[in-house]
């Protein structure tokens, strides 16, 4: 790929890093929109949609192996209508292609490479093609053939089982409608029974490799933990995050996670690092080292911030959405050493202590290179170097920041300076979350900036006043239709900043965009709600996402996010149409648990019977009331502040009503379904009220 040639196809028009990426193909390339969609209509011919991102590995080498061949260009040229897709831009489109492919072969992922009728509908995909037969893949000029070829001989017949492949689209993964079902706890144990059957108990995770994050499952389990008690449920947790943390996953210098483990151990990571990862897993690490202490999970939680704060926060405040894999064109480059290179960076001693610990051989563990992850304890390490524990942790920080100064030197890998509104979202609910509980300023502010620019730069009032939202910021710019996953998390993003800290400008607008993702969005007649809102029409069937996979789904949040609003408020049609939302699940978590861990912790909340608190006073006045509420992990429960009486009671919050100072000293009130215990101004009888309730 050379950025010097001239422009050769449409995509030099576009914002996105990905589209940019694929602007001097030879290959006659469209975003999606109307032009190409008006003349694969006009020629009848076949579209070939490619859908990929720009931290992408796989989607590299498909564009260096067959979209820079010219010849295979000009077979893609002659014989159809080709279209490229960012999915993080489109996720909508992503999501119908994908369960298309999925069908098809039993198989997704990217790049995504699928066959359309001139009217959308998708009849062949599949994901990488290589340039000839190898890997047990057919070539990708002779996909092209073959395609072509069944166009122009059994077109009908392609129309024909195009139709009946719409049907089954639009039909799949939708709830059944019918009785509506009951919310239990039998869901929960179905789904941790689930977990624990697919639980690696030697390196934690599930499953075998590759292995992903699994956030939401991580998550459901400690809100199980918190609801039953059952230590299986945190020993799954803690097994895996701590793997995870001390494996090659982590970025043992520089922070933040990668995507994935291709082995089971967590050391060899696939390199890219996407900004959805590392915020959700911030809060995860968040939560597990409320719930036990664990220093190593606060340490996890700081080092990722720091990262994101470095290397992904925009001039303006909002975070970028990926950086990738590669770097000079090798995946993991910039990421991974040589012993010589370690000895010529740090004294003989740091560097035989560092090597120890991060297991940097002559041989190496990948490739002849090593990936670092801490090979023993450092305790072990202290007694092997004859020093203290702390004299260890000294020197290790040292060496690590000297080699982070030295690998900012090379060549870094590309960062997407798209930034995403459902992510950012993320990233808003993560560092307020953590600026709260750590107490660490910087975060704080962090939050508060990528709030304001989540406000100032990606929504927009619509002609009947409602407050909407853009899907993304790039290249000074707002654009496309904000989704479901864009109101949703960032619902979820601002009630964690307002009870970060309790201004409640944040919580406004929580509720305000809480109302307008009912108005557009919902399925009135059978709840939940769909992933467009109804302008979106460029899509052959309205879509409804309903499983938590790398990202939560819309639905899914939107669950929880609106009990707690509706608990805030007093407003029961919040809690009527997140329980509708539930209800309509009840089916799906029934037959396919683990793919909805993050419904379940939605259930969680409502089957715990959620604590609501009110506190009155200054926020500066409140500050050991505030610690009590953090200094443990509490899903289940509800936050509200005022400064008066007077204000409690303007502020249009069920939760604060009624409420007043006592005896003119901050207070706080322990409610559950707005019947409270006795008012207290001793954060210490705070607590125990806390305790008593669970």
């Amino acid at each position: 790929m050379s950025e010097n040639r001239a422009p050769t196809n449409r995509l030099i028009h576009e914002t996105s890093p990905y589209l940019l990426q694929h602007a001097h193909n030879p290959v006659d390339w469209y975003p999606w929109g109307e032009e190409a969609l008006r003349r694969a209509k006009e020629e009848q011919k076949p579209i070939l949609l490619s859908i990929g991102y720009s931290a992408c590995h796989w989607c590299h080498v498909m564009e260096r192996e067959c979209f820079e061949n010219p010849e295979i260009a000009a077979q893609m040229n002659r014989d159809f209508v080709n279209i490229k897709v960012d999915r993080e831009e489109r996720p909508d489109l992503d999501a119908i292609y994908m369960n298309a492919v999925v069908a098809m072969t039993g198989q997704g992922g990217w790049p995504l490479t699928v066959f359309l009728t001139p009217d959308g509908v998708p009849f062949f995909g599949g994901t990488y093609f290589p340039p000839e037969d190898r890997y047990g893949r057919p070539g990708f000029p002779r996909v092209l053939t073959a395609v072509a070829e069944a166009w122009r001989t059994r077109h009908a017949e392609i129309e024909a089982q195009s139709r009946l492949m719409l049907q089954e689209l639009s039909r799949s993964l939708v709830p059944e409608e019918g009785v509506p079902m009951p919310l239990t706890p039998d869901l929960l144990e179905k789904a941790y029974r689930a977990f624990a059957e697919s639980f690696d108990a030697a390196y934690g995770g599930f499953g075998g490799a590759p292995k992903f994050p699994q956030a939401s499952g991580l998550e459901f389990l400690m809100r199980y933990y918190l609801l039953t008690k059952r230590v299986g449920a945190l020993e799954m947790v803690e097994k895996t995050l701590q793997q995870m943390a001390l494996g090659g996953l982590r970025d043992q210098l520089g922070g933040g996670f990668h995507r994935y483990s291709v082995d089971a151990r967590w050391l060899v990571p696939h390199f890219e690092k996407m900004l959805y990862d590392n915020a959700q897993l911030i809060r995860v690490y968040l939560h597990a080292a409320q719930i036990t202490g664990n220093a190593l999970y606060r340490d996890v939680v700081a080092d990722t911030c720091n990262y994101a704060l470095r290397e992904m926060r925009s001039p303006e405040g909002g975070f970028y959405s990926a950086q990738d894999a590669d770097s000079e064109g090798e995946e993991g480059k910039y990421y991974v050493w040589r012993l010589e290179e370690v000895k010529a960076v740090l004294e003989e001693n740091e560097a035989k202590l560092f090597c120890a610990f991060y297991d940097v051989t002559e041989a190496g563990n990948w490739e002849g290179r090593s990936i670092l992850h801490v090979a023993m304890p450092l305790q072990q390490l202290a007694e092997r170097f004859g020093i203290t524990l702390e004299q260890a942790a000294e020197r290790l920080a040292s060496a690590r920041a000297k080699l982070l100064a030295y690998r900012m030197q090379r060549v870094p890998p590309a960062t997407d300076d798209k930034v995403l509104t459902a992510w950012n979202g993320l990233m808003l609910s993560a560092l307020a979350e953590s600026g709260a509980v750590l107490e660490e300023r910087r975060f704080l502010e962090a939050a508060e900036g990528c709030g304001r620019f989540i406000e100032q730069h990606l929504t927009y009032r619509d002609a009947e006043g409602r407050l909407r939202l853009y899907h993304l910021f790039a290249k000074g710019h707002a654009k496309g239709v904000g989704l479901l996953e864009d109101y949703a998390f960032c619902i979820e993003g601002f009630l964690c900043l307002y009870e970060a800290t309790l201004q409640e400008h944040w919580l406004a607008l929580a509720r305000e965009l809480a109302k307008s993702t009912l108005s557009q969005f919902e399925d009135t007649e059978s709840g939940g709600f769909f992933t467009t809102p109804p302008e979106q029409n460029d899509l052959i069937y309205r879509p409804m996402d309903w499983t938590d996979d790398a990202l939560p789904s819309g639905n899914s949040v939107m669950s929880e996010v609106l009990q707690r609003l509706a608990l805030l408020t007093g407003e029961a049609e919040l809690r009527e149409a997140a329980l509708r939302t539930l209800r309509r699940m009840v089916p799906l978590m029934e037959r396919y648990p683990t793919s909805f861990s993050r419904a379940l912790c939605a259930l969680c909340f409502y089957l715990s019977d959620p604590q609501e608190v009110a506190l009155l006073g200054s926020k500066e006045a409140l500050e050991d009331f505030l610690r009590v509420l953090r200094e443990t992990y509490r899903p289940n429960l509800v936050l509200a502040q005022a400064d008066t009486a007077e204000a409690a009671n303007a502020s249009g919050l069920a939760l604060l009503e009624g409420k007043t100072l006592v005896e003119g000293r901050p207070t706080a009130y322990v409610c559950k379904n707005y019947a409270c215990k006795a008012p207290t101004t001793e954060p210490m009888l705070l607590r125990q009220q806390l305790s008593s309730g669970q």
